[in-house]
């Protein structure tokens, strides 16, 4: 009985149902876009450790050929930069993106066995590499900060910079985008993506449904993420003074447009000016190379170089319960 329950248990890959791993993964792919209606900026990032690093390194070998050593190989090769695809800097890659490229891996391996295209995960049977530590001593704009930041996009609004007949036309639009990344801790691409109909003046909220990366529209990077925010008589002040004079007042228009268009905010350029002003307040050069992230209400890092936060956790923490009540009555 035993050995009727192996021989049922035990399943051979025939000739005809072989298949290379990149035959597997353009397949996997597949059924990632069209059945479980991934984004298209995560399909985008699979592409890229699909065929830049996986598919050279695995060539046209067939999946089920596959072993934990061979996996073993491509994180050594990766480590060390001897693989096609090395870090910015021609070293190895970090032990993060090769992480970020296994989990992939692991996917396909676990769809191919699915399909009876091999009969085990080699990806599941490797060690993977440890996480770097990270910097704990976090470095973040304090509130006197801030306040400089602000004030020198301040003076580029009013005031012409050298060389210039007048005064810089986007700085009215920073001087709002600072504050708001200050005051709620969004993300970069939910700031580029806020509309006129996600502020509620009545409610003093600021409601985060969209984002906006790589060029597209969609929706925020997880469920959780689609939250409403509490607006600060401050922030509200500084938003209805930007909705005054802006040329697009809709409520499908952009909260933070391009002044002159109505485009979004090009994601390179907030960074070159925020960076500019930072210059210009006298911070560029302590912040220079260090990480920044949010400690506000959602306590998460942030794509935004800029996001500042108050150091008063138990005011966060409050802030955090008042938001997550407007979540659940957010439509």
């Amino acid at each position: 009985m035993a050995l009727r329950r192996l021989m049922t248990e035990v399943r051979v890959v025939v000739p005809e149902e072989r298949m290379t791993y990149q035959e597997a993964g353009d397949r996997y792919l597949h059924h990632l876009e069209n059945v479980k209606r991934r984004k298209p900026s995560t399909i985008q990032d699979y592409r890229i450790m699909h065929n830049k690093h996986l598919v050279p390194h695995f060539a046209s070998k067939p999946i089920d050929r596959i072993s934990p050593r061979d996996v073993a190989g491509y994180i050594t090769a990766k480590s060390t930069g001897k693989d096609k695809g090395r870090g910015r800097d021609g070293a190895g890659l970090s032990r993060k993106t090769i992480v970020n490229q296994l989990n992939f891996a692991h996917g396909v391996f676990s769809f191919a066995v699915k399909h009876g295209w091999c009969t085990s995960n080699p990806v599941a049977a490797t060690d993977r590499p440890e996480m770097e530590q990270t910097d704990p001593d976090i470095r973040f704009l304090d509130l006197t900060e801030l306040e400089a930041l602000l004030r020198a996009a301040g003076e580029l609004a009013s005031v012409p910079a050298e060389g210039e007949a007048e005064p810089d036309m986007r700085a009215p639009t920073d001087h709002a985008l600072y504050l708001t990344a200050a005051m709620t801790g969004m993300r970069e691409g939910e700031l580029v993506a806020l509309r006129w109909r996600d502020v509620d003046w009545s409610a003093s909220v600021i409601r985060v449904r969209r984002n906006y990366t790589r060029g597209r529209l969609g929706t925020p990077k997880s469920k959780r993420s689609s939250r409403a925010l509490p607006m600060a008589d401050r922030l509200g002040g500084e938003l209805d003074r930007h909705f005054k004079r802006s040329a697009y007042k809709g409520d499908d228009h952009l909260v933070f447009c391009h002044p002159q268009t109505g485009e979004p905010y090009d994601a390179s350029q907030i960074r070159k000016r925020f960076y500019a002003a930072m210059e210009a307040a006298g911070l560029r050069k302590r912040l220079r190379g260090s990480h920044m992230a949010s400690r506000a209400p959602r306590l998460t890092n942030s794509t935004l170089p800029f996001v500042i936060c108050v150091r008063e956790p138990e005011r966060c923490s409050r802030l955090r319960r008042w938001s997550s009540r407007f979540l659940e009555r957010a439509p």
